[in-house]
This record gives C-alpha cells, structure tokens and sequence, in this order.
C-alpha cells in the first residue's frame, strides 16, 4: 500500500508492516492503523522514529524507546488495560514513549506516563496510562540523549 507522508513523502508500506491499536490512541480515537518509520540514512538506531498513522497520512507522532533515556523505565500496568496487545511475551514486547520535540531541543521531553505497548509479533497495540508519580509527562531528554551521543 502506498501512502503520502507529511515527513517521509510517499512511501510504500507492507501489510504485515502494520501496527493495530483497536481502541486507537489517547487524542485521537478513529485512528487505528499505524507503522513505524524512521530515517533511513540513521537506521533504526536513530532513537527517535515516528508512528505514522495509515489513516491520516498527515499524522506522525515522533516516538523512542523509553530505555534509551531511563533504563530502569519498568512501570507496572494492569493486564487488563494490555488486552488488546494481545498475548505480551518479553521476546514480542516492545514498548515506546511519545517525543515532544520543540523548537528550542533543550526542552525536549517524553511522556513516560502513557507508552505505547506493542506486540511485534501480532502487530496489536495500545496506549495505557501509568498510575503513580513516578514516570512523569514531561520527562526532560535533551541532556540525557546529548551525553550519550558524545559516548558514542
């Protein structure tokens, strides 16, 4: 299936490519049927990848993986709220949290309050909310991704 992207332009995207959120997304409800891209020139260890929507090609929302800026991110969520992931194993699980990427990038935060959960295997997802204070919404990145780019 082709579809033209606001960032990426027109791309193609396999079927089995595609990631289902039956209840869609916290904000945006109708939309269901997303894939995962990133900069090819980066490759997926680019960090920052975007969930673009297949229903409305203008939507892509820019998404990481949590551990990458907190690696002990291990927030507890009721099994009930993970249903419609379908059957979460560790080898299947894959778990992302949304970038709030603003023109001054020393601001830049995640939202560790309300991660994606993915079923690589399956391609069923959904968004749960974190209960507690632990994992915030605002979730300062800038000097964390900075240092570990230097490291590199």
């Amino acid at each position: 299936m082709k579809i033209h992207t606001r960032i990426f332009g027109e791309i193609e995207i396999a079927e089995e490519k595609i990631i289902t959120f039956e209840n869609g997304i916290i904000g945006f409800p109708d939309l269901k049927r997303f894939t995962l891209l990133h900069d090819e020139a980066r490759g997926t260890d680019a960090g920052i990848r975007f969930l673009q929507s297949i229903e409305e090609p203008g939507f892509a929302m820019p998404v990481m993986d949590p551990l990458i800026v907190k690696p002990d991110y291990d927030p507890e969520v009721n099994d009930e709220l993970l249903a419609a992931a379908g059957e979460i194993t560790p080898e299947n699980l894959v778990v992302l949290v949304t970038v709030t990427i603003p023109k001054d990038l020393t601001k830049m935060t995640v939202n560790l309050q309300g991660p994606f959960v993915i079923n690589a295997e399956e391609r069923k997802a959904c968004q749960v909310i974190v209960e507690g204070q632990d994992y915030p919404v605002k979730f300062p990145v800038y000097e964390i991704l900075r240092t570990r780019k230097a490291g590199e």
